[in-house]
């Protein structure tokens, strides 16, 4: 019998980040909507200065530009996003632990030093410019540098600096919020780590509809391997 592509664990913390992280893309919009500013530093507000801001209306009658303002949505957005935070971040948790006692991050994540030569970069930069899929089972070097980056990276820094942005956090541990400069610092990175995640994800299902939609669906669902398609 073959081996499946990918193991319960792995399939089971794959679909609950993506809820999650669907969940907190929706909430953090709306949260977003309520304060289209951002800022630098420990505090800021709507009569103070901001480093930039976004051409949206606003739902709490923010001066944006426009005549109206939107739905005041604050309330059980924030309360979602906290939620879904939670579970994003347990989840992370066990799939680390796992993916270091198994050495799955090791074995199919981490790139081999031969990989970053400038010729395996190239071939591999070439092969997705043409969408060619990638040979055998096993990601290439451009793959593994990419989740390796949000594994190791990116993911690690939005809970960071959402864990950052929480008061009663804060207060226990302030350490968390003083090394990015202050809350307002910490949200600021926060949305730049959630617009390089959302262009992640973008590219990430393109690949996968590019290289075969179903069997990557049946890959990540029901552990089918390539073998057995």
């Amino acid at each position: 019998m073959a081996e499946p592509r990918h193991r319960v664990l792995v399939r089971v913390t794959h679909w609950l980040t993506a809820l999650s992280f669907l969940a907190l893309l929706v909430t953090g919009v709306e949260i977003l909507i309520s304060h289209p500013r951002f800022y630098w530093g420990e505090a800021g507000n709507a009569s103070g200065p901001y480093l930039f801001k976004l051409p949206i209306p606003a739902s709490r009658g923010l001066e944006t530009g426009y005549s109206f303002v939107l739905p005041d949505q604050n309330g059980w957005s924030r309360n979602l996003h906290f939620q879904a935070a939670w579970l994003v971040a347990f989840t992370a948790l066990v799939y680390g632990i796992s993916g270091l006692r198994r050495g799955h991050f090791r074995r199919n994540l981490l790139p081999a030093r031969s990989d970053l030569s400038w010729r395996a970069m190239s071939a591999s930069w070439k092969a997705h410019l043409r969408f060619e899929p990638s040979s055998g089972e096993g990601y290439n070097v451009l793959q593994r540098l990419a989740y390796a980056g949000v594994v190791f990276g990116l993911f690690p820094l939005m809970i960071w600096t959402g864990l950052a942005m929480a008061p009663g956090f804060t207060a226990a541990f302030p350490l968390t919020v003083t090394a990015f400069g202050g809350q307002q610092s910490a949200r600021t990175i926060h949305f730049f780590a959630t617009l390089a995640l959302v262009l992640f994800v973008v590219v990430h299902v393109a690949m996968v509809w590019v290289t075969g939609f179903r069997a990557g669906l049946r890959g990540m669902t029901i552990g089918q391997s390539k073998e057995s398609l």
